[in-house]
């Protein structure tokens, strides 16, 4: 039975009411205003108009009060059944954010300290025929760790947040603002059961050949009958052919368990069995192969009875990671179905401020788009929260992997506190039961920077301390992971390895050189050193960058103009207003200018800001990625910082708040086609290198073509290449002097086209030069418009740089866009929109940075 109606909410100040009498049935909450489960409160409160939108303007300070207040939650439901004597009821919340106490029909049932697990609440006796009320306290943080909180620990942008096991960033980092949410953010349910329930099933593959695979599975299960034997049946099927291995029936005695802490009771039983399954099909990236699944069922019987069952989708797959190559020498490279994988993909954020309150249909757009930009691997970053369910669902189903991170960021933790690592290990036990099974999961980490980040500020003297937190990722998981999932790899730190934590020599790497200016390579001892430069922050840095895997990297955009027109006041959307600076939680905006001002030039209005922060972007992660990718083997996987944004602001992401993409999203599905053909270049040097990367288990043979034109589109050079590039390989094609390329063009009036003559992925753009430095013409733009097939079709008379179509609607799908065009290409862009919403083609504009913007009065083309 699931608990989500009639849900009220009220805030209390401190000692205003009596805990008892606010939970007590007779209690009148009659005027309490409705709430939405799951939700918080927040976004309760501006569902009702009791603040503004935190996210426009500086709303988020306006609703500061609300994380100062007690608040309560309170719903009535019907229990129309009279329960047995022996029958379990169980009140299960799924999520309570986060210091919260539970009563049901006045009787307090426990507290909870911990956003990240479930808590379960044993109530037969609790419960009454007819109408039951369940009433929620959440305690202020500041109530609870005020007084905890060591103001001389280091803790980036909150202290109080390392007491607390809830959503760090909900603290304010970097990338987004501090609103403090509480509330029941998961589902609430209540469970019946007889004798016994299943508690966990835990399904690996332990081998994966052509001819047969074998699949292990452990059952876990609670029994409150010692006195009965119980058969668990293990079915494996699929959706064409029915089941695809014998099925298999266990037993368990009742006798054979220990016992249960907490009021839930009962006594833990285990039993496991192994499934044969012939010429399985097996799960594969979507860029590999198909991500097939089965359907496993695992149901629980005693004296004829069905108690209890459980069904999961499961692939057939073997993962490990490759720590050492051939040679012996450090790699750190993942291994799918024994084939080698180049992990290309993004760092995952919370998507929204306010998680409890967003629909699973936002995960599956935003999921889809991870697809439909080519990426295999999207990496769970360890400041947010362990991801819903769907998110999981939607990787195992489109064929992504996922870096999985425990929830520690950039801080230090008080692992000398007994209670806080007693919270800390239930957390980690029930996170791995929930997600070890998942097919997606490829890796644990342990925390994201704290290892590398508390070395080098020790050694630069800013952190004097212990490194407080050490024994929950070196002593504390690697223990509970041993036991709860071997299959996996854990990994103790992202970054980690090496002579400092970030050496480009072993483990993963975070380069922080582009951007925030950080002098590498250093080794342990060494202060981290930074340089705000040109020069220092500059993308072309990561030429040099010859890690392992690349684990974190990238640069700020400005969110769309639709999207700031809905969050910043119209008098407020100038550069440099005070409003605009609110967008950027990073500290230092001096960093963003100074790579703008390495390759675009500095921006001088917001029209600018936004064009030139989204082309530096873009073209920074191009450089990037290309070159990592073109570093295979030694270099096995590109993560970029990052995927999505969780409020409406200037940040890091490809993908703004309203399912916007940047500049750089479409540039990512270009860089992280499988069949890769990308030209070795940094303007001032002296010959241009093509290659050609394979990503797929085929070796391919195909012509590469390249050339270069001026931008009236005279072609001065047309070559063509063979190229024969292995499975999961590369190949350098071609050399070729820059004087051959240019035949005497001036290399600011020179365009660089290379594609795949046979129409495969799309034709790659380069430049011999910065944006700055080139002589684009002022070009015209045709655009045409077919509504009824939801496409515009564009033209130029002259090469254009970064064509750009713009309408005022949030989650538009369009099939390009940010993209190049030569004289005479015509380019036809089909759109969408994600939200079933009919598209505003009066407000489409069309522009390019060369170009006069084309806007649609009606359906006829106007150029301002």
């Amino acid at each position: 039975m699931i608990i989500k109606d009639h849900w009220k909410l009220r805030d209390f100040r401190e000692g205003e009411a009596k805990d008892l009498e606010v939970a007590s049935p007779l209690y009148d909450d009659y005027f309490w205003m409705s709430a939405e489960v799951p939700g918080d409160v927040h976004t309760t409160l501006i569902r009702h108009g009791l603040i503004d939108d935190p996210f426009y303007g500086h709303n988020d300070q306006k609703c500061r009060w609300v994380e100062e207040r007690i608040w309560w939650y309170r719903t009535v439901f019907t229990l129309d059944e009279v329960s047995r004597p022996d029958d379990q009821m169980l009140l299960v919340f799924e999520g309570l954010d986060t210091f919260a106490t539970v009563y049901l029909n006045g009787v307090e049932l426990g507290s909870t300290d911990n956003m990240f697990i479930s808590h379960t609440f044993e109530v037969s006796r609790e419960l009454k025929p007819g109408k039951n009320v369940i009433a929620v306290k959440f305690d202020p943080v500041h109530a609870k760790v005020g007084g905890k909180a060591v103001s001389t620990f280091w803790s980036g942008f909150s202290k109080e947040r390392v007491w607390t096991r809830k959503n760090q960033s909900h603290f304010g980092w970097d990338w987004g603002p501090r609103l403090l949410c509480a509330g029941i953010w998961k589902e609430v349910r209540l469970e019946k059961y007889d004798a016994a329930r299943i508690e966990h099933v835990y399904a690996r593959t332990a081998e994966a050949g052509e001819m047969e695979a074998l699949v292990d599975i452990s059952v876990e299960l609670t029994s409150w009958d010692r006195r009965k034997t119980y058969s668990i049946l293990v079915q494996l099927l699929d959706e064409e052919s029915g089941e695809v291995a014998a099925a298999e029936t266990l037993e368990i005695s009742g006798t054979a368990g220990s016992g249960l802490p907490g009021l839930a009771g009962g006594i833990s039983l285990a039993g496991g069995t192994k499934l044969r399954v012939s010429k399985p099909k097996l799960w594969w990236t979507h860029d590999l192969g198909t991500p097939h699944l089965y359907e496993l069922r695992v149901s629980l019987h005693t004296d004829g009875i069905t108690m209890d069952k459980r069904s999961q989708k499961l692939g057939i797959r073997t993962l490990e990671l490759k720590q050492r190559d051939a040679d012996g020498e450090p790699a750190f490279t993942f291994m799918l179905n024994g084939v080698r994988v180049f992990a290309k993909g993004a760092n995952w954020i919370p998507i929204d401020s306010f998680i409890g309150a967003v629909p699973d249909v936002s995960y599956s757009r935003l999921m889809d788009m991870a697809k439909a930009a080519n990426m295999n691997m999207l990496r769970v970053w360890g400041g947010g929260i362990y991801e819903r369910d769907i998110f999981y669902d939607e990787c195992d189903r489109l064929g992504i992997l996922v870096w999985q991170d425990f929830m520690f960021a950039c801080a230090l933790y008080p692992d000398y506190n007994r209670n806080f690592m007693d919270n800390v290990a239930e957390e980690v036990q029930q996170v791995v039961k929930r997600l070890r099974s998942r097919t997606c999961l490829a890796l644990w980490c342990g925390n994201n920077e704290n290892d590398w980040l508390y070395e080098a500020l020790h050694a630069s003297g800013d952190i004097p301390h212990p490194f407080y937190g050490e024994k929950i990722n070196h002593e504390l998981m690697p223990a509970l992971l041993e036991q709860l999932d071997p299959s996996r790899t854990f990994w103790p730190s992202s970054p980690y390895g090496g002579n400092d934590h970030n050496s480009r020599e072993e483990g993963d790497t975070h380069n922080w050189q582009v951007w925030h200016g950080n002098i590498e390579p250093r080794v342990f001892g060494e202060p981290q050193l930074q340089d705000y430069s040109v020069e220092g922050l500059s993308f072309k840095k990561f030429k040099e960058d010859r890690t392992k895997f690349a684990s974190e990297f990238g640069m700020h955009a400005s969110a769309n103009l639709y999207t700031l027109q809905r969050n910043v006041p119209q008098t407020e959307l100038v550069l440099g207003s005070a409003e605009m600076m609110n967008r950027n939680k990073d500290i230092n905006h001096l960093k963003g200018v100074l790579l703008m001002e390495g390759y675009t030039g500095i921006p001088g209005n917001l029209e600018e800001y936004i064009h030139f922060s989204m082309l530096t972007q873009a073209e920074g992660l191009k450089y990037g990625i290309e070159h990592y990718r073109r570093n295979k083997p030694e270099t096995s996987g590109a993560l970029f910082w990052q995927f999505n944004d969780c409020w409406p602001g200037t940040s890091w992401s490809v993908i703004d708040y309203y399912g916007l993409p940047k500049a750089a999203y479409h540039y990512a599905r270009k860089f992280y086609h499988p069949l890769l053909l990308t030209a070795e270049y940094t303007p001032g040097d002296a010959e241009l290198v093509l290659w050609g990367v394979n990503d797929t288990r085929e070796t391919v043979s195909k012509t590469a073509e390249l050339v270069v034109c001026g931008m009236d589109g005279r072609q001065v050079y047309v070559r063509t290449f063979a190229a024969e590039i292995e499975a999961c390989g590369k190949q350098r094609i071609a050399v070729v002097k820059l004087d051959d390329l240019l035949q005497g063009l001036d290399a600011a009036e020179a365009v660089c086209v290379v594609r795949w003559m046979d129409g495969c992925g799309e034709d790659n753009f380069y430049y011999f030069c910065d944006h700055k430095d080139m002589n684009f013409r002022p070009v015209n733009l045709n655009v045409q418009v077919n509504a009824e097939e939801g496409s515009v079709t564009v033209s130029s008379d002259f090469a254009a740089r970064m064509v750009r179509l713009e309408m005022d609607e949030a989650w538009l799908d369009w099939e390009d866009n940010y993209f190049d065009l030569l004289p005479g290409q015509t380019r036809i862009i089909h759109v969408g929109q994600k939200e079933d919403k009919g598209i505003p083609w009066n407000t489409l504009k069309v522009s390019a940075l060369n170009g006069a913007s084309v806007a649609m009065n009606g359906r006829q083309p106007v150029t301002k």
